[in-house]
């Protein structure tokens, strides 16, 4: 990992602009702008005659071109930074020029054609400075200068100073140095954390599945597997045709889906290892000191445990599509897993022929019980209509009524006779009145026989109830008798077909596949459970870490 370098900015703000100072009026060309300051020696002057010389060129260059850019006033107005003028100060020392401030400094390099702030030079500065030079570094104001040789005069030597690199440079080798001792910090912790994942990798996962690899392919007892298929077949009814839903079911896996799934849940139940146990000693097989002491059962072994043991070796599927029911029994010896499949394969058809026989028997019980109740029904009706005889004296209502209704007819045609004989006998101009009242008390008494007789269809008399009461009675009575016989017949009819189909087989249990020994070892299967378990310590390893590593950064946050 690299990491860029960064710069740092040094008075990014540039300082107000310096009012020029007013010229003095007794100045002459060759006198300098600024008096410099006294340096305690007097007059007496400590610059080589070369750079003298350099200095009455540049005093008289300056007196003679006002250039722009070169005026002392216009390079204060430029609003340079401490950082340009000290860089322009460095580089005129560099090229000997006696500057007596930086912006002279800026003066001297631009009168000899030299870009004080061009980059070429700043990276030269720097280059030369490194290398060791003569030129000491002079302050502002004071000029600095080695003794000529042949000097009479003997002053203090100026010792030439050690040259050190820059804080730019400084500042850029401290930065480089950090970021290296920080890449080498990261990358030793990165070591020193591959080193640890590595550990706990090794810890957390490797080491539980080359156990585990170790168990499957050493310890681990090699057990045989035996695999059956049946299905559970409906017959046909032939003495009625299917009609509706059950007739697009039938012959179908789904019209015996519920008895497949019983099926499959007794195959799984206790009752079933119950009854494997007592028949073919299922817990002293699994039970042999032969078998590793994982798989293996306790003598002693509680009923929940035996039962896992069985859920863990015998298995049963039910196919819905196809209504096939695929079972597999594993068991340390391939002859006793043959044994232990016929077995469960003989307690399914057991357990198939008591659903049908409970279900003939409901039936037949049931079409019993209903013919017995139509029969005791009919008699009770048939009690009840000779009640209603015998209490009102008539045989049959019908017949009642159509007697009297004749004897008002016959009446009704004597009486209309007499009225027209009596009417007749009126009509005469001098009537017979012997003949007359005879025929007049006849017409009365057959009025009061009519009456008698309509009174006696609708009215309760004397004698009981009227006809019309004692008619639908006995009509209804008539009916319930005949609806009792049509559901009589019924019910007869219903227990003989109940009967017939209680003599025959209607669910069939058909072995498709025949449990064979195997002559080689199903299980375990080594590799494959290897893998397994690499991959399952690999997700519980990475669940805990992901788990640690958000809670320390929510408890960190």
């Amino acid at each position: 990992m690299t990491t860029k370098l960064t710069v740092k900015r040094f008075r990014i703000r540039r300082p107000d602009p310096v009012e020029p100072l007013q010229p003095r009026a007794a100045a002459t060309p060759d006198a300098m702008l600024f008096e410099p300051p006294d340096d305690g020696f007097g007059d007496q002057s400590f610059v080589s005659p070369a750079a003298a010389a350099g200095t009455a060129v540049a005093s008289g260059s300056a007196a003679a071109e006002t250039a722009p850019g070169t005026d002392l006033d216009a390079i204060r107005r430029e609003g340079l930074t401490g950082r340009q003028l000290r860089l322009a100060r460095r580089l005129a020392q560099k090229h000997d020029m006696p500057a007596t401030s930086d912006f002279d400094a800026v003066r001297l390099l631009r009168k000899a054609g030299i870009d004080p702030f061009q980059r070429t030079n700043l990276l030269e500065l720097v280059s030369g400075g490194s290398g060791g030079g003569d030129v000491p570094p002079q302050l502002p104001g004071r000029s600095v200068a080695k003794v000529p040789p042949g000097d009479g005069v003997q002053l203090p030597q100026t010792l030439k100073p050690i040259q050190v690199p820059s804080t730019e440079v400084r500042a850029e080798q401290n930065h480089a140095a950090d970021i290296m001792r920080i890449q080498r910090d990261l990358a030793r912790r990165r070591r020193r954390k591959s080193a640890l994942l590595v550990a706990r990798l090794l810890f957390f996962v490797g080491l539980p599945t080359l156990l585990t690899g170790f168990y499957y392919y050493m310890v681990a007892t090699p057990l045989y597997a035996t695999k059956a298929e049946f299905v559970i077949q409906q017959s046909a009814n032939p003495s009625s045709p299917a009609a509706g839903l059950g007739g697009l079911l039938q012959g179908s896996p789904m019209a015996t889906s519920q008895d497949s799934i019983t099926v499959q849940g007794y195959l799984q139940s206790r009752d079933a290892m119950l009854r494997l146990d007592s028949d073919k000693g299922f817990r002293a097989h699994f039970s042999d000191p032969t078998i590793d002491p994982i798989q293996r059962l306790t003598p002693g072994a509680t009923l929940e445990a035996a039962y896992k043991a069985y859920t863990r070796n015998i298995h049963i599927a039910y196919d819905p599509t196809e209504g096939i029911i695929k079972m597999e029994v594993i068991a340390a010896d391939p002859q006793k897993s043959v044994e232990f499949s016929r077995a469960l394969i003989g307690y399914a058809e057991e357990q198939v022929d008591h659903l049908t026989q409970r279900l003939r028997e409901d039936q037949m019980k049931g079409a019993d019980d209903s013919y017995k109740n139509a029969e005791r029904e009919m008699l009770a009706s048939q009690r009840r209509v000779v009640e209603l005889q015998e209490k009102f004296k008539v045989l049959s209502s019908e017949v009642e009524v159509q007697l009297i209704t004749a004897q008002i007819t016959q009446l009704e045609t004597q009486l209309t006779t007499d009225k027209l004989s009596l009417q007749q006998m009126e009509s005469n101009a001098t009537p017979n009145k012997a003949r007359m009242d005879p025929l007049k008390r006849r017409i009365t008494a057959m009025e009061d026989e009519i009456a008698a007789l309509r009174s006696k269809l609708t009215e309760a008399g004397t004698g009981g109830e009227s006809l019309a009461v004692v008619q639908s009675e006995l009509l209804v009575a008539q009916a319930d008798v005949q609806t009792r016989q049509l559901l009589l017949a019924q019910s007869l009819q219903a227990m003989e077909t109940a009967r017939i189909e209680a003599n025959r087989q209607v669910r069939y249990l058909s072995v498709s596949v025949n449990p064979i020994a195997p002559d080689e070892a199903s299980y375990p299967r080594a590799f494959e459970n290897t893998v397994v378990a690499l991959l399952i310590f690999g997700g519980i390893y990475l669940m805990i870490s992901m788990t640690a590593a958000i809670l320390r950064e929510q408890v960190s946050a």
